[in-house]
C-alpha cells in the first residue's frame, strides 16, 4: 500500500513516520511505501527499474579473432552513449578500440538493467557498472593467461588487447584467450582492480569518434523510419483531434476504394489517465505509406471531442495567470515571508510574472514503429528510448508473456523525452494483430500527426515577488509556479505540480535570502503533458533567472556580481535543507548542491564572453545559470536588436560542470544542441489550442530555429574535469539557461522586458 506525500528528508531520516521508503514510480509520481528499515531506500540507479548490471558476461564476448564485441544497452539519440559507454568498458579492458565491435541491446532489464534512456541518466548512472564490466573482463582474460603459463596471476598484466608475461617475454592475444577467460569466475566488487586515472586511454581523451559516424554520413544508419522487411504493410492513423475524443462513427468505403488500401482497424480509445495507451482513432493499412495516407484522407469519420473540446490556450495563459496571482500550496518556507512583504520605508517590494506556452517535441525523425506477430511471439523493431516500456505495451496488448516479445531497439532521429512513451508502438501492435499472421506493418506518424497528437511540454504561468532593502539584498523570495502537472499522465484529475516538478529550478534555489517561499496552484491538464528535454526547468529558470537580472537592475548592481552575491560563499547545501527530498532520485550525501561549482561556471561563462567589455549600439550581454540533474550550467548570450525589433544572435558563451568529462567531444556537441534548442524554444516555438485542437501542423507554423537564425558562434567552456566527483548528467542541462540569457541580453541592448515566451521577430 502507498500513498503520496511530502516528507522532508530530516523528518525521514528521525523515523517520525515509522520505518517508511521513497519510491518514484514510472509516471513520476513520489510515493511512500512502508518497508522494514530506512536504510532500505535506493537512490540512482538503484532506483530504477532494473537497476544496474556489470556482468562482462552480459556485455563482452570476444572472437577466436581477437574482435571484442561489447552491448550498447542504452538507446543512442544523438547522445553518444552508444559509444560512450562500451568505450568505457573497453578502456578498463585493454581492448583496442580499433578491434572492438559495438552492438544494440534488445528490451531486456533484467538481463541488461534499467534502458530508460531520459533524465541525463546514462552515464551518471553507468560509468561505474561498465568501469566493472571493463575490469573484471580485463582480470578474467589475465587469470587465464596465468593459467596457462602456470604463473602467479600477479606477475602477468593485460596491455593493449593482449596479457603479457614481462619477465619472460610471453605474451597472448585476447582471441587466444577467450574461451578460457569465459570459464574464469567473474571477480567480486571488492576483488576488482579499477585504472587509475593516468592509465585510461580513451576516458577522458577526445580520441573516440561515434561508432555509427560513418553510416550515418553515407545514409547507411538503420533508424526507424529505414526499416524494411518482406512483405511488409504500411499504416498510418486518424486519431481524435482533441484529446479524450472518441469515435463516434466513421464509414470506409472511400477510403478503402483508393489503390493500395487493404484494410481499416479501429484503435480503441485509451481508458483512464492517458499514460502511455493509444489515443484511439482509425488506422489504414495499405501497400505504401503514400496510399495509406489517401486512404485516411478518404476516411469519413465523426469525433466526440469529449471534455477537451473547448480548450482554448488563450483563455487557459488567464486561467494560469490568475491562479499564480493566487495563494497556493506551500512547498518550501523558510523564514516568514509573509511578514516582510508589506514592506518598510527601507524597503521595496517587486513583483513580475512569465509565461511559457505548450512546446512539442519535434524531433527530426517522427515516431514509427514497425510489429510482426508469428507463431505466439511478436517482434518490434522501433526508435524508442524506452524499450522495456515498449516490450510490456506489446505484451500486454497482445496478452503474450513479455519473453515472447523482442523489441529491436534502432538509432532515434532525436528524441528528447517523446519517445520514452510508446504509444505508438502500441498502435502498431494492434494493427498487426488485425493482419495475416506472419505480416510486418510498419506504422508511420507523419510530420502532422506528431505536431497535433504530442506528450507536449507543459504550459506555464510563474509569479515572482522579491523584497529588497536599499542596500540591493533580497529580503524576500516568493516564486508560485501554476502549471499543468505531468502526473495528469497517471492520475485523473491530477492537479499541481509534483515534488520532482517543483525541484526542478523552483524550490532548490541556493540563494542567501532568508525569507524564501514556494507554492505551486492546482491547475488541470487538458492535454497530453509529458517531460520534455529538462523538463520544469524550463519554465522554473526561465522566470527565476530573468527576476534575478531585475532585482540585479533595480538595485543598479552589475548581474554577474549581483548573483554571484546572491549565490554566496562556495559551501555543500543538503538538498532536504532546501525541501528537496526527491535530488534527481540521487543520494543527498553523494550529490549535494554545491555553490561553488554554481559560482564556477558562472565566472568561466563570463570569462569567455568578456562580461563587462563595451558593446555597439543595439547590443547586449544576457547572463542566466541553472543547476540541473545534477550538473551546474551557466550561458551568456551576445545579441544585436535593429530598429524593427529583429534579433540576431551573435554568440553564445556556455560552461558546464557535470563532474568527470569521460567523452569531452559529445559533452560539448550537447552543449551546442541545447544551445540551439534553448533558442529555438526561446524565439520561435509554440503551441496553441482552439477548440481542443492543436493549432499549428509543421514546421512553416511551429517553428525551430533556421540555419540563418542560429548563432555566429558557439563557444564551450568545461570546468572542473574531477575524477572524484560521481558524474552529472549532460543531455538535459544545457537547454534552461538559455531562453533567460537571451532575453536578458535583449534587455541589455534595448532597455525593454520579454517575459513571455516565444520573443518573436528573428533574423
Amino acid at each position: 500500500m502507498s500513498t503520496t506525500i511530502q516528507l522532508s528528508r530530516r523528518r525521514f531520516l528521525q523515523g517520525s513516520l515509522g520505518a517508511l521508503t521513497l519510491a518514484v514510480t514510472a509516471g513520476g509520481l513520489v510515493t511512500i511505501v512502508r518497508a522494514a528499515d530506512a536504510d532500505s531506500k535506493k537512490y540512482g540507479a538503484d532506483s530504477m527499474p532494473g537497476g544496474t548490471v556489470d556482468d562482462p558476461l552480459v556485455f563482452v564476448s570476444i572472437a577466436e579473432d581477437g574482435t571484442v564485441t561489447i552491448v550498447a544497452h542504452r538507446a543512442e539519440m544523438g547522445t553518444g552513449v552508444r559509444t560512450s559507454l562500451p568505450m568505457v568498458v573497453a578502456d578498463e579492458m585493454e581492448a583496442s578500440w580499433d578491434r572492438v565491435r559495438v552492438v544494440q541491446a534488445e528490451a531486456n532489464e533484467a538481463r541488461y538493467g534499467n534502458q530508460n534512456v531520459d533524465g541525463s541518466r546514462s552515464m551518471r548512472h553507468f560509468l561505474m557498472p561498465m568501469r566493472r564490466a571493463g575490469a573484471a573482463a580485463r582480470q578474467m582474460l589475465e587469470a587465464a593467461a596465468a593459467a596457462r603459463w602456470s604463473v602467479p596471476v600477479a606477475e602477468v598484466k593485460a596491455v593493449r588487447h593482449e596479457v603479457v608475461h614481462p619477465s619472460s617475454g610471453r605474451r597472448l592475444g585476447y582471441g587466444e584467450l577467450a574461451a578460457d577467460a569465459a570459464r574464469q569466475p567473474v571477480p567480486g566488487t571488492e576483488q576488482l582492480k579499477l585504472k587509475a586515472r593516468a592509465d585510461y586511454h580513451y576516458i577522458g581523451k577526445n580520441q573516440v569518434r561515434l561508432v555509427d559516424l560513418e553510416a550515418i554520413g553515407k545514409g547507411q544508419a538503420t533508424y526507424g523510419m529505414d526499416m524494411r522487411l518482406p512483405g511488409m504493410v504500411y499504416a498510418v492513423v486518424a486519431r481524435p483531434p482533441v484529446v479524450g475524443g472518441k469515435l463516434r462513427r466513421f464509414d470506409s468505403e472511400k477510403a478503402l476504394a483508393v489503390p493500395g488500401v487493404l484494410k481499416v482497424v479501429e484503435i480503441p480509445a485509451f481508458q483512464g489517465a492517458p499514460a502511455f495507451q493509444p489515443l484511439g482513432g482509425v488506422a489504414v493499412v495499405a501497400r505504401n505509406t503514400w496510399a495509406a495516407i489517401k486512404g485516411r484522407e478518404a476516411l469519413e469519420i465523426e469525433w466526440d471531442d469529449g471534455p477537451n473540446g473547448g480548450y482554448d490556450s488563450a483563455d487557459f495563459r488567464r486561467t494560469l495567470v490568475e491562479a499564480s496571482r493566487a495563494t497556493g500550496k506551500t512547498i518550501r518556507d523558510n523564514g516568514d515571508a509573509v511578514s516582510v512583504w508589506n514592506g518598510t520605508a527601507e524597503t521595496e517590494r517587486f513583483a513580475a510574472e512569465y509565461y511559457i506556452p505548450h512546446l512539442a517535441h519535434a524531433s527530426m525523425e517522427p515516431p514509427v514503429a514497425t510489429v510482426q506477430i508469428k507463431e505466439g511471439r511478436a517482434e518490434v523493431w522501433t526508435s524508442v528510448q524506452n524499450p522495456e516500456a515498449a516490450r510490456t505495451a506489446v505484451a500486454t496488448r497482445l496478452k503474450l508473456k513479455p519473453e515472447d516479445v523482442k523489441v529491436n531497439v534502432l538509432l532515434l532521429g532525436g528524441g528528447f523525452g517523446r519517445k520514452s512513451k510508446p504509444d505508438y508502438v502500441d498502435e502498431a501492435a494492434i494493427v498487426a494483430r488485425a493482419m495475416p499472421e506472419g505480416t510486418p506493418v510498419k506504422l508511420v506518424w507523419t510530420r502532422e500527426d506528431d505536431i497535433h497528437h504530442d506528450y507536449l511540454h507543459t504550459v506555464s504561468a510563474e509569479r515572482l515577488e522579491a523584497v529588497i532593502d536599499k542596500s540591493g539584498k533580497v529580503r524576500s523570495w516568493l516564486h508560485r509556479s501554476a502549471a499543468p502537472t505531468i502526473a495528469s499522465l497517471f492520475a485523473e484529475g491530477a492537479k499541481g505540480q509534483q515534488l520532482f516538478e517543483s525541484a526542478m529550478s523552483a524550490i532548490n534555489m541556493p540563494y542567501q535570502i532568508p525569507n524564501v517561499r514556494v507554492e505551486t496552484a492546482e491547475v488541470a491538464a487538458h492535454a497530453r503533458i509529458g517531460w520534455f528535454r529538462s523538463v520544469a526547468n524550463i519554465p522554473h529558470a526561465f522566470a527565476a533567472q530573468c527576476f534575478i537580472a531585475e532585482l540585479a537592475h533595480r538595485a543598479g548592481k552589475d548581474h554577474r556580481q549581483f548573483a554571484l552575491d546572491l549565490i554566496g560563499p562556495a559551501r555543500q547545501i543538503d538538498p532536504g535543507d532546501m525541501a528537496d527530498t526527491w535530488n534527481y532520485t540521487e543520494s543527498p550525501e553523494r550529490y549535494p548542491y554545491d555553490t561553488g561549482r554554481l559560482r564556477g561556471v558562472i565566472e568561466a561563462a563570463c570569462q569567455g564572453a568578456k562580461w563587462g567589455r563595451e558593446l555597439p549600439k543595439g547590443h547586449g550581454l544576457g547572463l542566466a545559470f541553472c543547476y540541473s540533474f545534477m550538473s551546474y550550467t551557466a550561458t551568456v548570450v551576445e545579441v544585436a536588436v535593429d530598429e524593427k525589433g529583429g534579433v540576431r544572435v551573435l554568440a553564445v558563451d556556455m560552461a558546464m560542470d557535470c563532474g568527470p568529462q569521460i567523452n569531452p567531444e559529445r559533452i560539448r556537441a550537447q552543449m551546442e544542441g541545447g544551445a540551439v534548442m534553448g533558442l529555438s524554444l526561446a524565439l520561435t516555438s509554440e503551441i496553441t489550442f482552439e477548440k481542443g485542437r492543436v493549432k499549428q501542423s509543421n514546421f512553416h507554423d511551429y517553428q525551430v530555429l533556421r540555419h540563418n537564425a542560429s548563432p555566429r558562434v558557439i563557444r564551450t567552456h568545461l570546468v572542473n574535469d574531477d575524477h572524484d566527483l560521481p558524474p552529472g548528467g549532460v543531455g538535459e542541462p544545457p537547454v534552461p539557461p538559455v531562453a533567460p540569457a537571451l532575453c536578458n541580453a535583449i534587455f541589455a541592448a534595448t532597455g525593454k522586458r520579454v517575459r513571455s515566451l516565444p520573443v518573436g521577430t528573428v533574423v
